[in-house]
């Protein structure tokens, strides 16, 4: 693969397994150096994912590229501060950055916006819309003093279209708070050489997914039927995108969403 990206360095949040990993490892295919940020570096162990190395950051370190890992609650500012100074302290700069962390993760809730408990709307609002704030302010300054830098963040299907009878209503709503928040961003620092867009993922057949699936009723053969493309996601197909934001491929591209799902957002619910 092309080393479009020697020299520079990303830090990719929620990358210890999933979709985040495989951001991670596609950046670090492309020549990037790479710092994975998570609540839990192990975390791809509590669903039976399998990695070529001990841990995200050894998978890369066998690409040939630089890694560290890091842990912490991405929602709280003096976590998301410790993961960009162990960055600075040990690359020197910050090129990339990828807010993936998030998720539609209620604990104690039902899935409709009138069974959200208050812990649970404010759960999803740190993980997904606060992370994401946090992490372009820490990342920003570093950015500008270099006049460049990409920023992608993660949003969702479910933040550019309603699902079926409103479920995920809150976790939407937070993914379409980002959606917004990224194209004011670009407005923002586009003057200072940086590029803010966001790739939207609609079902993705990651392990996490694939695990849940029958007790959740998500990544059914009925849900691929309906899609345009007649397919679920793999999170390859979410790596191509990001390689397109993070690489010159996109140099005149800043502001948008991009979906990758399949075509679900062009079936009206």
């Amino acid at each position: 693969m092309t080393k479009k990206l020697e020299g520079q360095v990303a830090i990719v949040t929620g990358a210890a397994r999933g979709l985040g990993r495989a951001y991670a490892l596609r950046l670090a295919q492309l020549g990037a150096d790479v710092v994975i940020a998570d609540l839990n570096l192990d975390g791809a162990s509590d669903w039976n994912e399998v990695l070529s190395a001990d841990s995200v950051p050894a998978e890369i370190e066998a690409l040939g590229r630089r890694s560290i890992g890091v842990e912490g609650d991405l929602s709280k500012p003096e976590d998301v501060e410790r993961v960009f100074a162990e960055t600075m302290k040990v690359f020197g700069r910050i090129d990339i950055l990828v807010n993936n962390a998030g998720g539609a993760i209620a604990r104690d809730s039902g899935p409709l916006a009138t069974q959200t408990s208050q812990s649970d709307y404010d759960l999803l609002m740190d993980a997904n819309v606060r992370s994401t704030l946090l992490c372009v302010q820490a990342a920003a300054p570093v950015m500008k003093a270099q006049r460049s830098g990409v920023i992608i963040n993660v949003t969702s299907q479910t933040g550019v279209s309603i699902l079926p009878g409103g479920l995920l209503a809150v976790y939407g709503a937070a993914k379409a708070a980002v959606a917004m928040l990224t194209r004011n961003l670009a407005s923002e620092l586009g003057p200072h050489g940086i590029r803010v867009n966001a790739i939207s993922p609609g079902i993705i057949m990651t392990a996490r997914v694939a695990a849940q699936a029958a007790a959740r009723g998500i990544g059914t053969n009925s849900q691929a039927d309906s899609l345009p493309l007649r397919r679920l996601g793999t999170v390859e197909d979410c790596a191509g995108v990001v390689e397109f934001l993070a690489t010159d491929l996109s140099q005149y591209v800043t502001g948008q969403i991009i979906c990758a799902d399949g075509g679900a957002v062009l079936a009206p619910n």
